[in-house]
Protein backbone atom coordinates (compact mmCIF):
# COMPACT_ATOMS: atom_id res chain seq x y z
CA UNK A 1 0.00 0.00 0.00
CA UNK A 2 1.37 3.47 -1.24
CA UNK A 3 2.14 5.87 1.86
CA UNK A 4 1.05 9.95 1.39
CA UNK A 5 2.77 12.20 3.40
CA UNK A 6 0.31 15.58 3.26
CA UNK A 7 1.83 18.68 4.58
CA UNK A 8 -0.39 21.60 4.59
CA UNK A 9 -1.28 24.34 7.56
CA UNK A 10 -4.96 24.08 7.38
CA UNK A 11 -6.57 20.75 9.10
CA UNK A 12 -9.33 21.04 6.95
CA UNK A 13 -7.63 20.62 3.59
CA UNK A 14 -5.67 17.67 5.82
CA UNK A 15 -8.92 16.25 6.54
CA UNK A 16 -10.37 16.70 2.67
CA UNK A 17 -7.06 14.92 1.23
CA UNK A 18 -7.03 12.39 3.83
CA UNK A 19 -10.69 11.26 2.47
CA UNK A 20 -9.49 11.30 -0.68
CA UNK A 21 -6.26 9.41 -0.63
CA UNK A 22 -7.66 6.70 1.85
CA UNK A 23 -10.67 6.12 -0.80
CA UNK A 24 -7.95 5.40 -3.59
CA UNK A 25 -6.11 2.87 -1.17
CA UNK A 26 -3.23 5.12 0.53
CA UNK A 27 -2.48 4.60 3.90
CA UNK A 28 -1.65 8.63 5.01
CA UNK A 29 0.22 10.56 7.39
CA UNK A 30 -0.04 14.14 7.81
CA UNK A 31 2.12 17.37 9.06
CA UNK A 32 1.19 20.53 9.84
CA UNK A 33 4.80 22.41 8.90
CA UNK A 34 7.78 21.75 6.26
CA UNK A 35 9.67 21.20 9.89
CA UNK A 36 6.96 18.32 11.01
CA UNK A 37 7.41 16.68 8.06
CA UNK A 38 11.23 16.78 7.67
CA UNK A 39 10.78 14.73 10.99
CA UNK A 40 7.82 12.45 9.44
CA UNK A 41 10.00 11.64 6.31
CA UNK A 42 13.05 10.97 8.92
CA UNK A 43 11.16 8.80 10.99
CA UNK A 44 9.35 6.44 7.71
CA UNK A 45 10.14 7.92 4.06
CA UNK A 46 6.43 8.08 2.55
CA UNK A 47 5.86 7.40 -1.50
CA UNK A 48 4.35 10.01 -2.46
CA UNK A 49 3.43 13.93 -0.78
CA UNK A 50 1.06 16.60 -0.97
CA UNK A 51 2.66 19.61 -0.08
CA UNK A 52 1.22 23.11 0.19
CA UNK A 53 3.78 26.49 -0.16
CA UNK A 54 2.17 28.65 2.05
CA UNK A 55 3.32 27.48 5.89
CA UNK A 56 4.63 28.86 8.66
CA UNK A 57 7.84 27.57 10.88
CA UNK A 58 8.59 26.21 7.57
CA UNK A 59 7.34 26.43 3.87
CA UNK A 60 6.78 23.85 1.28
CA UNK A 61 9.79 25.05 -0.88
CA UNK A 62 12.10 25.20 1.72
CA UNK A 63 11.29 21.90 3.08
CA UNK A 64 11.42 20.41 -0.34
CA UNK A 65 15.17 21.57 -0.69
CA UNK A 66 16.09 20.04 1.97
CA UNK A 67 14.39 16.85 1.40
CA UNK A 68 15.72 16.18 -1.74
CA UNK A 69 19.11 17.09 -0.32
CA UNK A 70 18.68 14.52 2.30
CA UNK A 71 19.62 10.85 1.35
CA UNK A 72 16.98 8.86 0.42
CA UNK A 73 14.62 12.31 0.03
CA UNK A 74 14.69 11.79 -3.97
CA UNK A 75 12.84 8.42 -3.84
CA UNK A 76 9.19 10.32 -2.81
CA UNK A 77 7.07 11.42 -5.62
CA UNK A 78 6.16 15.43 -4.68
CA UNK A 79 2.70 16.79 -5.42
CA UNK A 80 2.63 20.53 -4.81
CA UNK A 81 -1.01 21.97 -3.45
CA UNK A 82 -1.15 25.19 -3.42
CA UNK A 83 -3.11 28.89 -4.54
CA UNK A 84 -0.04 30.08 -5.87
CA UNK A 85 -0.60 30.07 -10.11
CA UNK A 86 2.15 32.61 -10.87
CA UNK A 87 4.18 30.66 -13.14
CA UNK A 88 7.46 31.84 -11.29
CA UNK A 89 6.48 29.43 -8.23
CA UNK A 90 5.17 26.33 -10.46
CA UNK A 91 9.14 26.67 -12.15
CA UNK A 92 10.95 27.20 -8.99
CA UNK A 93 8.80 24.12 -7.54
CA UNK A 94 10.15 21.96 -10.13
CA UNK A 95 13.55 23.86 -9.81
CA UNK A 96 13.28 22.14 -6.40
CA UNK A 97 12.43 18.54 -7.15
CA UNK A 98 8.53 18.90 -7.31
CA UNK A 99 7.34 16.13 -9.62
CA UNK A 100 3.96 17.80 -10.42
CA UNK A 101 1.74 21.03 -9.44
CA UNK A 102 -2.26 21.27 -8.35
CA UNK A 103 -4.01 24.40 -8.11
CA UNK A 104 -6.39 24.49 -4.81
CA UNK A 105 -9.09 23.71 -4.58
CA UNK A 106 -8.97 20.54 -6.42
CA UNK A 107 -11.19 17.25 -6.62
CA UNK A 108 -10.80 14.26 -6.59
CA UNK A 109 -10.29 13.57 -10.42
CA UNK A 110 -7.86 16.20 -10.48
CA UNK A 111 -5.85 14.41 -7.70
CA UNK A 112 -6.21 11.11 -9.67
CA UNK A 113 -4.80 12.85 -12.55
CA UNK A 114 -1.62 13.74 -11.02
CA UNK A 115 -1.10 10.61 -9.68
CA UNK A 116 -1.62 8.19 -12.47
CA UNK A 117 0.52 11.26 -14.06
CA UNK A 118 3.52 10.59 -11.65
CA UNK A 119 3.36 6.89 -11.41
CA UNK A 120 1.24 6.23 -7.76
CA UNK A 121 -1.76 5.22 -9.14
CA UNK A 122 -3.14 3.05 -12.22
CA UNK A 123 -6.68 3.14 -13.02
CA UNK A 124 -8.42 0.30 -14.71
CA UNK A 125 -11.86 0.67 -16.67
CA UNK A 126 -13.43 -0.79 -12.99
CA UNK A 127 -11.84 2.21 -10.82
CA UNK A 128 -8.52 2.72 -8.96
CA UNK A 129 -6.15 -0.45 -8.33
Amino acid sequence: MNHCLIVDDSRSIRKVSRQMLEGLGFRVSEAENGEAALLACRSEMPDVILLDWNMPVMDGHSFLKQLRASPSGSAPKVVFCTTENDMSFIARALEAGADEYIMKPFDKDILVAKLQEIGVLRVSSGGAL
